[in-house]
């Protein structure tokens, strides 16, 4: 922990020795862990205060892509504190499935509750969060309800540490995800009153699979009931617009189950098909901004999506060197 404090400035090292002093005061603490740098930094600072009556906890289900689950299993080796993985499924409320603007709060609840439930069996009476004190201000933010009802003790936020402190923390503790990008559930890429299912999760978690195997770093696969809406970062638009990808995107996209691909030419943006808070894994992250605009997205006479096919059985195909150059560049398995 001194070498941790050795490296930040005088304000923020009061601040972080507080909140690990507060935790060390309880007896054992279960953490809320996504294996997001919030919950991550989180989780370090409880095991520095309390060894092995820290335990990190991940809620595996439907919405948390299997990648994210694999990186929150690394990072806890990698921070050295007893990891437990619980399974439940959000399908399982019908008020989830509707997917209303209180739709992170249903959830949060029920990750929650499973955090609530790994403690009892442990004897630990405190359950912890990875919010931090930039989360009250973003916003619609129903999942922040959830942790207020269910008195989740949320150490970031009440030593004032904001998300520049708890990367600046992070990184400290040498975290290889202090500048990871926020990550989401998948239900976020679902339009706010377009229903939740199995299916819809399935073929978006296999598209941003797809993606992140070709490279990209920061993206969406948003499903517009059946039209993958593809948001790509502003810095890595121009390979996106490239005729080999739009190839591949449409091949490999429409054989996991989607209709119509497109690429969005405003690229990747917070908050584009639901509210603030509904853009989240797991109990850290927040990152969605605005609500949906309804059906809007579904429009191409203005250009602001791009098509990147029309559909399966659209008439122009790929002549046989395009379709070589993306089988390398492009493939479709991992």
């Amino acid at each position: 922990m001194d070498e941790v404090l050795a490296v930040l400035d005088d304000d923020l090292g009061e601040r972080v020795a507080a909140a690990r002093a507060a935790l060390a005061d309880r007896d054992g603490v279960v953490v809320a862990f996504s294996g997001g740098v919030d919950s991550s930094v989180v989780a370090a600072l409880a095991h520095d205060a309390l060894g092995e009556d820290a335990v990190a906890c991940t809620a595996k289900s439907e919405t948390l892509p299997a990648a994210e689950l694999d990186d929150a299993r690394r990072v806890a080796d990698e921070i050295g504190v007893r990891h437990e993985t619980v399974s439940f499924s959000e399908l399982d409320d019908p008020a989830f499935v509707a997917n209303d603007d209180d739709r992170c709060y249903h959830c949060r609840t029920m990750r929650l509750g499973k955090m609530y439930e790994t403690a009892k069996e442990l004897g630990i009476e405190t359950v912890c969060d990875g919010t931090n004190a930039s989360d009250p201000g973003e916003g619609h933010r129903p999942g922040l309800r959830a942790v207020e009802e269910l008195s989740v003790y949320s150490p970031l936020l009440d030593h004032g540490l904001d998300k520049d402190d708890v990367r600046a923390v992070a990184d400290a503790y040498g975290l290889s995800v202090a500048d990871k990008p926020s990550m989401a559930c998948l239900s976020s890429r679902i339009p706010t009153g377009l229903e939740v299912t199995e299916t819809r999760l399935s073929r978006i978690e296999e598209a941003e699979r797809l993606l992140r195997t070709w490279g990209f770093e920061q993206f969406r696969v948003r499903d517009h009931d059946g039209l993958a809406r593809i948001e790509v970062g502003p810095d890595e638009l121009d390979r996106a617009l490239d005729t080999d990808f739009a190839a591949a995107a449409r091949d490999h996209l429409t054989d996991a189950g989607f209709d119509h691909v497109t690429l969005d030419l405003g690229g990747y943006r917070t908050g584009s098909v639901s509210p603030a808070d509904e853009e989240r894994v797991d109990e850290d992250e927040a990152e969605e901004a605005a609500p949906d605009e309804g059906d809007t997205d579904r429009r191409d006479a203005d250009g602001a999506v791009a098509s990147a096919s029309g559909s399966a059985t659209d008439d122009g195909g790929d002549e046989p060197l395009v379709a070589d150059v993306f089988a390398r560049e492009y493939p479709g398995g991992e």
